[in-house]
């Protein structure tokens, strides 16, 4: 699947990623189209066999703030709330789903299947002078040591972490608060902590994942010990990064032999409406994580341009243009004005070359102004220029003649602007056309 690697309708941010037997999961909050708060009054499970990432199957809802005519809250008193970044792990054949309602604090929940449905079992059981985070446990990231001890990582603006009793894993152990793992407000670089927490044990290390500073991005730290403190190791993704830019959320998972990066990306003009996506990463021998660029790529080696690509999946979108849900069958580019840039990373041509052009067309919705779309691999340069598609005022198909391309290579659509007839850089603010989808054919 490419990015986002969840069907396009679907809006699960905050991923906790979990191997589970032979199949992967994936743990999130769950956001909706356009909306104007952060998370839902519900949490979803998706699922796919580490053998088969293109086959990612809904599980329902694992546990419910509100119910409904088919199934009963989980738990009462919180109908207001929205529940927010979950996480999932497993102790001696029970799955536990450790959770974070928003300004009222962390309950745990337990099943026998990691899908779930999962069965409230209590709110945390602590003494408020031994918890930071004012008890409220924001964003829970928990781990299960070698040892069989437990341990609870969260906070907002501050890291904080305690150790949770094994026999029952919800009272938090007297004595066992540390604070500042890795380095708070009073830093000046992009170390500092602001909320996200997540925790891998990766050999004998321990890797912190969590938003730094600038929060778009997702940064870890290393430990050999499971409360730090933690070095500061650098940033392993950047959701803004020539896209627009808004809150992360996610962690590392090894698939297959093969690390990723979950994270999420923005859509419909705001930071609450969020997709997941992934990245594949290394880790090298000093434990570092190199930093990757954000890609359509998703789980996917390369894309195939003779394929119908969704305009949608754009790992580059600049100018203000931005992804939109029409309805549950469309997403489109929109708010595409003159000089706005969308970009692909990565297609690959092959290396037929029998030819010396190819077309490429592209489906668009009109909104009445005539336009036409600059073509470039690799990067928006006069000299990586392939080809010009004239786009019509009319919605429709358009096609134009591209030089043939061989290779694998990113892909850049720059828009310009046509006023009665004549083509212009004059600074425009109108939607020009919707952007739906566009294929190649030689």
């Amino acid at each position: 699947m490419p990015n986002p690697i969840l069907p396009l309708w679907e809006y699960i941010p905050d991923g906790e990623p979990r191997v589970f037997g032979d199949r992967v999961y994936l743990y999130g909050s769950h956001d909706n189209a356009g909306a104007d708060k952060f998370c839902d009054k519900k949490l979803k499970v998706w699922s796919a066999p580490i053998n088969d990432l293109n086959n990612w199957v809904c599980h329902g809802d694992s546990f419910r703030l509100v119910g409904d005519e088919e199934r009963p809250a989980d738990i009462k008193g919180y109908e207001d709330c929205y529940l927010y970044a979950p996480d999932v792990i497993e102790k001696d054949g029970v799955y536990y789903l450790y959770m974070y309602v928003f300004m009222a604090g962390g309950i745990v929940a337990k099943s026998d299947k990691p899908e779930g449905p999962f069965k409230l079992i209590s709110t945390y059981q602590y003494d408020p002078e031994d918890a930071g985070d004012g008890g409220i446990f924001n964003d829970p990231g928990v781990l299960v040591d070698d040892d069989g001890r437990v341990y609870i990582y969260y906070g907002f603006e501050k890291s904080n972490s305690n150790e949770i009793n094994p026999d029952n894993m919800v009272e938090i152990i007297k004595g066992s608060y540390k604070p500042n793992m890795v380095g708070d407000r009073d830093r000046s670089d992009d170390a500092w902590f602001f909320e996200a927490s997540s925790i891998r044990k990766i050999g004998d290390t321990y890797y912190f994942i969590y938003s730094p500073r600038l929060g778009n991005r997702l940064a870890y730290a290393t430990s050999k010990t499971p409360q730090g403190p933690f070095e500061y190791r650098g940033y392993i993704v950047d959701n803004g990064d020539e896209y627009p830019a808004g809150n992360d959320h996610g962690s590392i998972c090894n698939i297959n032999g093969q690390w990723y990066i979950f994270y999420h990306r923005m859509t419909n003009g705001t930071i609450t409406s969020r997709r997941a996506c992934v990245e594949k990463i290394e880790i090298l021998p000093d434990g570092s994580i190199p930093t990757v660029e954000m890609t359509s790529l998703g789980f996917e080696d390369a894309l195939d341009p003779y394929k119908i690509t969704e305009a949608e999946i754009a790992c580059v979108l600049k100018g203000g243009a931005m992804v939109t849900e029409k309805d549950r069958f469309t997403r489109v580019i929109t708010n595409i004005t003159n000089g706005c840039i969308a970009g692909y990373k990565y297609f690959e041509f092959g290396e037929d070359n029998t030819g010396v052009s190819m077309q490429l067309y592209v489906k668009t919705h009109g909104t009445g102004c005539r336009s036409r779309i600059h073509v470039y691999i690799d990067s928006v340069d006069d000299k990586n220029e392939i080809g010009v598609v004239e786009i019509g005022s009319n919605s429709g198909e358009y096609s134009g003649k591209v030089k043939c391309v061989t290779g694998r290579h990113a892909l850049y659509f720059k828009v310009e602007y046509a006023y009665e007839g004549v083509f212009t850089d004059a600074f425009d603010k109108r939607n020009l056309f919707d952007l739906c989808s566009f294929v190649f054919i030689k």
